[in-house]
């Protein structure tokens, strides 16, 4: 099978649009409608749905593309196992997921970094929830991903990153800040929550399961999607927040947040490396891990 005319096929579904995917592979939209029709030609299916605002995989489509995904890793690895024997230089896309804590503080860092010291490697870091980019992982849409809970998934392997401490946020004039408070002191505050299948709000729910209490206790009354979401309500003066510490190393240095501590509970995650079950790194993302770990440690 044409490994061009999947990897056109593949930016197409990605995108959901065909002049999106000419861009991102650098060639002109006619040859990527080209290679994509001589694929459903040879395969006798239609394989998207053009009819709408934005271009769908239809069911074959969305067979043919989990499968094309695993090919063309496949292919990837193979021409990283070339280039080594051959003592050549890294090369190659690193794609990688983050849920919105280290994916906003440490990850871009750290592949910025990696970058400038391999320029033959585009990187690509995309950001969501931690149930997001676990699944992205496990269908190998992502090579790497990087979460603050490893959340069981058969798909997926997860091993120790880094770790990162969860605090209580709050506006720097806050009757908390700085201090050490109860729980019965938190349930007479406004407090804001992030979404389900955030890595945080995992982290806080175990760290008070614990504790011997559940979250719905403290009655939330606000659940404000992601850390920066949740960031910017506290720094507005709306409520209180458990999140990253490194979500917010900026804002405590410039006085405009604070933290408090609560007695009994000391919420810290291991941040997690996620890889897909069974998959060989390339050389890529190996190189990409030995850095990071060697820059952490």
């Amino acid at each position: 099978m044409d490994t061009r005319q999947l990897a056109a096929f593949c930016a197409v579904v990605e995108r959901q649009s065909f002049s999106q995917a000419a861009e991102r592979l650098g060639v002109t939209q006619p040859a990527v409608s080209q290679q994509v029709r001589a694929l459903e030609e040879r395969l006798g299916k239609r394989l998207l749905d053009r009819s709408g605002r934005r271009v769908e995989p239809t069911e074959a489509g969305l067979a043919l593309y989990r499968g094309a995904q695993r090919l063309l890793s496949l292919e990837g690895q193979l021409l990283d196992e070339l280039d080594a024997a051959d003592g050549g230089e890294l090369g190659g896309t690193l794609q990688v997921g983050a849920s919105t804590g280290p994916g906003s503080t440490v990850v871009p860092v750290l592949l910025c970094e990696f970058q400038k010291n391999n320029p033959g490697v585009s990187v690509s870091l995309s950001i969501s929830d931690t149930q997001s980019v676990v699944e992205r992982v496990a269908e190998r849409e992502l090579e790497l991903g990087v979460v603050g809970a490893a959340r069981r998934h058969r798909g997926v392997t997860f091993e120790p990153f880094f770790r990162d401490d969860v605090v209580l946020a709050c506006p720097p004039g806050h009757r908390f800040a700085g201090r050490s408070i109860t729980l019965d002191d938190l349930r007479k505050e406004p407090l804001i929550v992030m979404q389900e299948g955030a890595g945080v709000r995992q982290v806080l729910e175990d760290e008070l399961r614990r504790a011997g209490t559940r979250l719905r206790e403290l009655e939330p009354r606000l659940e404000l999607g992601l850390q920066e979401s949740a960031r910017s309500a506290v720094a507005a003066g709306y409520g209180v927040t458990f999140i990253s510490r490194a979500a917010i190393e900026a804002d405590l240095a410039a006085g405009t947040l604070a933290t408090a501590r609560v007695k009994g509970l000391d919420p810290a995650r291991e941040i997690s490396l996620v890889r897909a079950a069974g998959r060989s790194p390339t050389r890529a993302a190996q190189a990409f891990v030995e850095f990071a770990k060697e820059r952490l440690a």
